[in-house]
């Protein structure tokens, strides 16, 4: 675990910036939001740089709904200018618990990568979101992958977003006619006790958010998940309470 004084959010204002604000700037950014705790986290940092968020949720055939629409409340909570939901099928080729109803999702704790992931999601997402950026005249991409406190996906990791960004300068017209693209992950490095901070300074409703991987239709969390221990866990050392609604207790 990270050093608690490392830990420590820089002091920043309170709230994000307004709308009229961010019209001024006229700088769009495409954030790809899940709905749950770090996406809503990502967003808010966005709107507080000044960026006219464009947010992207995916339907990729994900376990449960709920998390979807909880982006759709964070989404206008934190005053995204538009928000967008796309279908990819990944069910279709399954090979994880969270697309696949026949693989369980662990309980407790697993060693190695879990089954809970889910092959080429971020690498999809983050091209759903480079290709409506390109759209939008938008040079920022904002994804919330975070390489700490996390469950040791692939697709998480500093060489994955720093790859995926190279990729964005080659694969665009923006990147070749000299305005690339970059993949911002300022949840990268943080632990998850830090992100909830920082997102409680910014005026996040934890409370909105959903992040179980097996969440039932009233959006109320299994609480033994790896996402839901990690969750927890964040909230017991930032020391604030946890508004997430379980279905059980620990």
């Amino acid at each position: 675990m990270s050093d608690p004084a490392a830990d420590a959010p820089r002091p920043r204002p309170a709230s994000s910036a307004t709308p009229d604000a961010v019209a001024a700037g006229s700088r769009r950014a495409v954030v790809l939001l899940s709905g749950g705790l770090d996406s809503a986290t990502v967003l808010a940092i966005a709107r507080r740089e000044g960026y006219e968020c464009h947010a992207l949720s995916v339907h990729y055939g994900q376990r449960h709904s709920s998390e979807l629409a909880a982006a759709a409340r964070v989404a206008r909570a934190l005053g995204a200018a538009d928000h967008r939901t796309f279908g990819v099928d990944l069910a279709g080729i399954g090979g994880s618990a969270l697309t696949d109803p026949a693989i369980p999702v662990p309980d407790q704790p697993t060693t190695g990568i879990p089954s809970t992931y889910v092959p080429a999601r971020n690498t999809l997402m983050l091209s759903l979101a480079l290709g409506w950026a390109e759209v939008l005249g938008a040079n920022d991409l904002f994804i919330g992958v975070n390489a700490v406190d996390y469950s040791g996906y692939p697709d998480c990791r500093p060489e994955f977003v720093a790859a995926f960004e190279r990729l964005a300068r080659l694969a665009t017209r923006a990147g070749v006619e000299g305005a690339p693209l970059r993949v911002n992950a300022p949840l990268l490095h943080w632990s998850k006790s830090r992100i909830i901070r920082e997102g409680l300074a910014l005026g996040v409703d934890y409370a909105l958010t959903i992040s179980c991987y097996q969440a039932d239709q009233d959006g109320q969390a299994c609480g033994a998940c790896d996402s839901c221990r990690l969750r927890r866990a964040g909230f017991e050392a930032a020391g604030v309470p946890d508004p997430t609604r379980y279905r059980s207790q620990p």
